[in-house]
């Protein structure tokens, strides 16, 4: 018939209970913890949010931001790309009809939730002006209720990169 009969390990009853890992397990814990509190000065902690972290890469995708041309013009052409593209579908946009001659459209509004976004990026790739942008360099978003999460076009356009932050 081709059935191939497979050993099974583990039939002792010290085996079956995980007696010797569980052991294993929380003798590792032990000793980490009575080193760390026999040396406690040199563990590696951060006290956040005093200090900042100072580990963060220039490739680290923050808060978004909209970016604006040279004449102070919103960049943003309300393509739909970026919500279109967005996995968690947490990009709203409602177009209107430009009345400068830049472009054909603009955002009525543009807004992004923060708490359904997962931050990759893809909004950022689809976009075919640079409008939007993720390098505000801000990691830690603070709000006490759920409409403090939901960014209007008017906070994302307030936004700065992290370059011009530290400015």
């Amino acid at each position: 018939m081709g059935v191939k009969v497979v050993q099974r390990h583990g039939s002792t009853i010290k085996e079956k209970l995980y007696i010797p890992a569980v052991a294993s397990g929380l003798k590792l814990t032990l000793k980490h913890f009575l080193k760390n509190l026999h040396d406690a000065k040199n563990t590696q902690t951060k006290e956040y949010p005093e200090v900042k972290p100072d580990d963060i890469t220039p490739r680290y995708r923050g808060v978004h931001r909209l970016t604006k041309r040279e004449d102070g013009t919103i960049r943003c052409v309300a393509c739909f790309m970026c919500a279109t593209n967005c996995p968690s579908g947490c990009i709203s946009i409602e177009a209107k009809e430009r009345d400068d001659g830049v472009d054909e459209k603009m955002p009525k509004t543009f807004s992004i939730d923060l708490l359904e976004c997962v931050y990759c990026g893809f909004c950022v790739e689809a976009c075919p002006c640079d409008a939007i942008r993720m390098d505000t360099g801000i990691f830690s978003y603070i709000g006490q209720k759920r409409e403090d999460f939901v960014l209007t076009k008017e906070r994302l356009l307030s936004h700065k990169s992290a370059s011009e932050a530290l400015e």
